[in-house]
């Protein structure tokens, strides 16, 4: 059955690492891709203002089964990134997070330095019980776990453990 993936990332300082992994080929046979937009595009929604933006999220995510974040060094805290993980709780998609900090950006060689946990701001359970959402959210390396071979089921499982 092919999954759908909606690809939340912090688009300004990730782009050419996120384009690593959705170039891989990873997302093809078997997989769709969304949440992925070209600079133009995503300028001519941002000037629509919030309210354009969260129409074109939730049109994307339309019919997904995973939401698949892309860590970078600044993604956790981005409003768009936890907008993304917020709806994606509501309509129950599965989660993972792959830390995309390892990947060369293309344009100087360099990696960047590991950013912090974005399911960390999200809180799972009430009261005494409630605890961090990234308690239970898979988060893989890119690199360090062979997101090139392994990609497909990672999205697998976290598909699985959301029931769909």
């Amino acid at each position: 059955m092919a999954r759908r993936v909606f690809f939340s990332f912090h688009y300004e300082r990730d782009i050419f690492r996120v384009s690593q992994v959705r170039m891989s080929g990873v997302t093809k046979g078997g997989y769709e891709e969304s949440g992925f937009i070209d600079h133009p595009d995503w300028e001519k929604i941002e000037r629509a203002g919030h309210a354009a933006i969260k129409r074109w999220i939730d049109t994307q995510m339309q019919g997904a089964s995973v939401l698949a974040v892309l860590i970078g060094a600044e993604t956790a805290g981005r409003p768009w990134v936890n907008y993304e993980i917020e709806r994606a709780r509501a309509l129950s998609l599965g989660l993972l997070g792959v830390r995309i900090h390892n990947c060369r950006d293309p344009r100087t060689g360099n990696t960047d330095y590991a950013g912090a946990n974005p399911f960390d701001g999200f809180r799972i359970g009430e009261g005494l019980w409630a605890r961090p959402l990234s308690t239970i959210v898979p988060i893989y390396d890119w690199v360090n776990d062979r997101g090139y071979a392994n990609f497909g089921s990672w999205v697998e499982a976290a598909a699985k453990a959301a029931g769909r």
